[in-house]
């Protein structure tokens, strides 16, 4: 081999060591390139619907919250064990029973640049507080008026004393807006290019199809470094959703039914993970003369003659727990003696109907939205079946949702209907509100003074254990008289893919911040 032979011999063999090299140094950890590493920090989640809007106070949909926790924050924020802490607010106290004074942290800024200050927490607050057209107005009515003291301080003055204000403060209704920037471009500028104070910043929205963020680099607590982007996709169907996660398209998938949560486990690279909600599925009964189910042997027979087992076990597949109250735990005034347990004896309620004078057989109606609730249909049918064993024939009568709306609000529903309900404020004076208020009356024909009392005295009362007393007495009324007959707590259900770190939530966010990769 001659001189220049060599020469290039081993110049190409230097050149493929370089080239080797540099192969290696550009793999992760697990194989991946450099640029297939940087494309792992987009987090993919895919959602059965899109968001309503961007005006973060008129709405009531879970989801549209659940995105807009990544743009907005709150004066305070509900953490993932429920526990409420301060997150614009640094400091707080009670001055008297209703005035409150808090101080921000300072540094915050919004996504334009400006900073945030108590102006523009008077700009939000008030504009909830006195603005009737907005979703979130009733809930923040209680406030009275916000005083400006400097450029990090102020005060909320509520109507009456108000132990849940720092609850109401965790809502949506917290969520605080760029007085400046909405002032000066106006309401529809600010829809379409919506500006926070968050972990992460708008970037676009196409309506049903996607939304997509990526992370506020002057964030107060620090940019996100784990993200480069966030997107949600809108996949209505649930099979796409789940073949999207399955070969790798969305990272996260909401929405998951007890039926789908195998086929997910079987693949190697995904896997299932549910929590108990904030949504529990009731009957609703007439409590009107002129009803059967005015008579309260009948709504106990009802009640007995339902096999809570049977429909978590084998219609959710054990993504539930059964209960005989909306206020669950987690929820301010809970009864622990009304979670994870029911009632059931068919004898008696063979009984209670032939007591009641129905002993050769009773018929009744139910409404139900078609395919509104998870496994509703299902559900319904099974419970027909279950009323049948005791003589009780049942019509279930499905209906469009908007139709089946308007016959529950205006009491014309029939005997029964079937329900779901969360409570986003975490506290029982949601979920008992209907068993106090007009609501109730109007609904299903229910009143009884004794709750009227203890929940009226409730809502002002900044006694602690009393409170808590109060809630539980109404609780353990209700589960006598029975307006509400209460089934089960579903859980929510997501799929992941394999290598990320994602708990869920019970209520239902989706804080991407606190997802991570392995």
């Amino acid at each position: 081999m001659n001189r220049k032979s060599v020469v290039f011999t081993f110049t190409l063999i230097l050149l493929l060591i370089l080239s080797g090299c540099t192969t290696v140094g550009n793999q992760s950890e697990n194989g991946k390139s450099a640029a297939d590493k940087k494309e792992d920090r987009e987090l993919k989640i895919g959602i059965p619907n899109d968001i309503k809007t961007f005006d973060i106070h008129n709405h009531n949909q879970v989801l549209t919250e659940a995105v807009h926790i990544n743009m907005f924050n709150y004066l305070f924020k509900r953490q993932a064990d429920t526990k409420v802490e301060t997150e614009l607010v640094d400091t707080y106290k009670l001055i008297d029973d209703v005035t409150w004074e808090f101080k921000l942290k300072e540094g915050i800024t919004f996504h334009n640049g400006d900073p945030l200050t108590a102006d523009d927490v008077e700009f939000t607050i008030e504009r909830v507080a006195k603005d009737k057209t907005l979703a979130e107005h009733s809930n923040m009515e209680v406030v009275k008026d916000v005083k400006v003291v400097n450029d990090t301080t102020f005060q909320i003055i509520t109507d009456d004393p108000q132990p849940t204000l720092i609850n109401l403060l965790s809502r949506i209704g917290s969520g605080i807006l760029p007085k400046n920037y909405i002032e000066e471009n106006g309401w529809d500028h600010f829809l379409n290019k919506p500006v926070g104070s968050g972990p992460f910043k708008f970037v676009d929205w196409s309506r049903d199809n996607r939304i997509v963020f990526e992370p506020y680099e002057k964030y107060f607590e620090g940019k996100n470094e784990e993200w480069d982007k966030l997107v949600f996709r809108v996949i209505p169907e649930t099979s796409t959703r789940i073949n999207e996660l399955l070969t790798g398209g969305v990272d996260i998938i909401t929405e998951v039914t007890p039926n789908d949560i195998a086929r997910i486990d079987e693949n190697e690279e995904t896997k299932a993970v549910s929590t108990p909600s904030q949504r529990v599925t009731i009957l609703a009964l007439q409590h009107r003369e002129g009803y059967p189910t005015s008579d309260p042997k009948v709504r106990e027979a009802i009640e007995l003659a339902i096999n809570n087992e049977v429909l978590v076990e084998q219609i959710l597949k054990g993504e539930a727990v059964a209960v005989r109250t909306r206020v669950t735990p987690g929820n301010f005034g809970a009864d622990p003696s009304l979670y994870d347990t029911y009632l059931y004896d068919v004898e008696r309620s063979k009984e209670l109907l032939a007591e009641a004078g129905y002993g050769d057989g009773l018929e009744l109606s139910l409404s139900i939205p078609t395919g509104y609730y998870l496994k509703g249909d299902e559900i319904s049918q099974a419970i027909k079946a279950m009323l049948s064993e005791v003589g009780i024939t049942l019509n279930i009568e499905f209906s469009e949702y908007n139709r089946y709306i308007e016959l529950r609000n205006s009491g014309e529903f029939g005997d029964m209907y079937f329900g779901a309900y969360g409570n986003s404020l975490f506290d029982a004076s949601i979920a008992l509100d209907m068993f106090a208020s007009e609501n109730g009356e109007k609904r299903i024909g229910y009143s009884n003074q004794e709750v009227k009392e203890l929940f009226n005295s409730a809502l002002t009362n900044m006694d602690t254990e009393e409170r808590e007393k109060q809630y539980q007495k109404i609780q353990q009324i209700v589960a006598e008289e029975r307006p509400f007959i209460y089934l089960y707590l579903q859980n929510e259900a997501y799929g992941i893919r394999e290598g990320l770190n994602f708990k869920p939530r019970v209520d239902s966010m989706l804080y991407t911040p606190d997802i991570t990769r392995n």
